[in-house]
């Protein structure tokens, strides 16, 4: 196990300097302190500023680490309710928990490895990560337990487990509902290619085309980010040209800036044009049509991943991927079209 002499030495600087740079020491520039921390990731190398507790024969902190929190839209509660779950399910047992917000940048700083020992975790729950993130391809090699949200993991490693709603299925079974009812020109609002959810929801509304000998047409598909804001000045583009007769929207937030931009565009939901979300947020019953969309436990899916974490750290596991429920919730928000 590499030591502070190595960092030191392979830094070319004192032990010292390595010290002051792990602690923040406004005396280190900061391109030293990044060439620290880059040797000491390579190294894996961890600050012993938790020696007393990692001493301890096992490791009774659970961490919540949470990436991309703080970008949140105010109107999206979901990962307060992921909290809420974790909690009720880890106050419920022997071990303690630790929350941590971080962003992509931060987990380029510093290894997964090393955020969790100097913290002293023994097991993670990984919340917001993305499949490009640094801490998402560190997870095959990984040697502490850990549980990631709305990602599928495919590996060998027996310590990595998984928490989501089939992602897939429920796409496909909101796609289908706006086939059953008639659409057919319908625009798909989709959140950020590089993450899990997306791709699995994108999966699920070609299949519902395919079953109905449909194609869907690339152009027909607009990546908004999983932004309110984004989705909104992109369904006001489209329909300066085009009137589809359906967005079907990966998220809550960008199915609310969808029916501003058909509103502001002189049009109606469901009359002119029907939309649908994904989530349920709190917000979705009190929209004017109330929106229908695909529900999700948030609650649940915190307290699923507790439960599964638990059952890694104690070696208790029957099943490493973790499917929680969804549910369809029809509302207002999709008007039935007479067929031709």
């Amino acid at each position: 196990m590499a030591t502070i002499k190595d960092v030191a030495k392979e830094a070319g600087v004192s032990i010292s300097i390595v010290s002051k740079a792990f602690n923040n020491y406004v005396d280190v520039n900061e391109r030293t302190r990044q060439r620290i921390f880059d040797i000491a990731k390579e190294l894996n190398y961890t600050p012993n500023i938790v020696a007393k507790n990692l001493s301890s024969k096992k490791q009774m902190t659970i961490g919540l680490i949470s990436s991309g929190v703080l970008n949140n839209n105010e109107k999206d509660n979901n990962a307060f309710d992921i909290f809420k779950g974790v909690y009720t399910a880890v106050s419920e047992s022997q071990f303690e928990l630790s929350i941590y917000l971080i962003d992509s940048l931060r987990q380029k700083q510093k290894s997964y490895a090393q955020y969790c020992r100097e913290r002293n975790i023994g097991g993670a729950i990984l919340q917001g990560i993305r499949i490009d993130d640094p801490y998402y391809k560190e997870l095959i090699d990984t040697n502490i337990p850990c549980v990631v949200l709305d990602i599928m993991t495919e590996t060998d490693n027996g310590l990595i487990g998984s928490v989501s709603i089939n992602n897939a299925e429920a796409s496909r079974e909101i796609a289908e509902y706006l086939l059953e009812r008639n659409h057919r020109d319908i625009v798909i609002m989709a959140g950020t290619r590089e993450t899990y959810v997306n791709t699995e929801r994108i999966k699920g509304v070609q299949d519902a085309f395919k079953a109905n000998e449909l194609e869907l047409d690339d152009e027909n598909v607009l990546y908004a980010q999983f932004s309110e804001q984004e989705a909104y000045v992109l369904a006001e583009k489209y329909l300066q040209t085009n009137q589809p007769t359906a967005f079907l929207c990966f998220s809550d937030l960008m199915a609310f800036g969808v029916m501003k931009a058909v509103k502001e565009a002189g049009l109606k939901v469901p009359e002119d044009i029907s939309v649908t979300g994904f989530d349920d947020l709190m917000l979705s019953s009190f929209t004017q049509p109330q929106l229908t969309t695909i529900g999700q436990n948030f609650f649940e899916i915190g307290r699923l991943s507790a439960v599964l974490l638990q059952d890694l750290i104690e070696n208790r596991l029957d099943e490493k991927h973790v499917y929680a429920k969804h549910q369809l919730m029809e509302r207002e928000s999709v008007k039935t079209r007479v067929k031709n």
